[in-house]
């Protein structure tokens, strides 16, 4: 069930509403099980402060500078076309409809989970502190006072890798390998700590775990898998079907064990074998 609508919220285009699988609330908060931000008097705060001039050193290789501008993307449509590269095909809503769809739906989840942090602690970002510029100024004023633990750009990004990988397992080096590129490149441009990118990970990895217990997430995560398998000649073993279960058979079960009826949609359990109804 499409639980939520995102806009400007989640720093995303305000002219387009995004629908979530989950609704804030519903997923981890950081604020309850990661620790705060270091503080400025704390070794671990001088650690970000090395990061913070590593990254500056990065900027000095204008293919790294470049790749990290393309990561300052929020929308799903953007980040789907830049993962199409180490995913293998091109991920779009017109060639590949149900693991666009995936992405559509997730990529606004994810950040979600910033949200409730990014309230709670309202961290200066590193190029406020230092009070410099950024190689990426276009967001700078508008980024200024927005909290910078954790990092929303690096909960889409590690989150979205890890989605993908699921979907595409051969190639998933390939992906996990631009997921933890997205984070660093926040680094690279000062809009954020490394604490913050690290924690954002975790973030994300929660995320999605949480996303696991959520049919209509199943649901569209083994449509995605399905589609990926046709598309390259493999079988996933799920058999997608898009009439509702019986009720007839004593044998159909939800994902949770108990019994399915007309109106079940998602991943059902008949004789041993798992099925999408849709």
């Amino acid at each position: 069930m499409v639980v939520a609508t995102m806009m400007a919220a989640l720093g995303l285009s305000a002219q387009e509403e995004y629908e979530t699988y989950m609704t804030a609330e519903e997923l981890p908060n950081a604020v309850l099980f990661l620790p705060a931000p270091p503080d400025t008097t704390s070794t671990q705060f001088v650690y970000d402060i090395t990061q913070y001039m590593w990254g500056k050193q990065q900027r000095l290789d204008t293919d790294r500078l470049e790749m990290a501008i393309s990561h300052v993307v929020k929308d799903p449509k953007r980040m789907a076309a830049l993962f199409s590269e180490p995913f293998g095909m091109t991920i779009s809503e017109e060639e590949t409809p149900a693991i666009y769809r995936l992405v559509h739906m997730s990529v606004p989840t994810l950040r979600l989970t910033a949200s409730f942090p990014k309230a709670r602690y309202s961290r200066k970002r590193p190029y406020v502190r230092f009070n410099e510029t950024t190689p990426y100024p276009d967001d700078e004023e508008i980024e200024r006072n927005a909290g910078s633990y954790p990092s929303g750009h690096t909960v889409r990004g590690w989150g979205l890798a890890l989605l993908l990988a699921e979907v595409n397992p051969e190639n998933q080096n390939d992906i996990l390998k631009l997921g933890y590129e997205w984070g660093q490149s926040r680094v690279i441009l000062g809009y954020h700590w490394q604490s913050d990118v690290d924690a954002s990970r975790m973030l994300a990895a929660a995320c999605v775990a949480t996303l696991h217990s959520n049919a209509e997430f199943l649901a569209d995560l083994a449509a995605a898998k399905e589609e990926y398998a046709r598309l390259t000649g493999q079988s996933t073993g799920v058999n997608v079907i898009t009439h509702p279960a019986s009720v007839a058979s004593n044998r159909t079960y939800q994902i949770n064990g108990t019994p399915a009826d007309e109106n079940t949609k998602g991943i059902v359990i008949q004789g041993n074998q798992k099925k999408l109804v849709r």
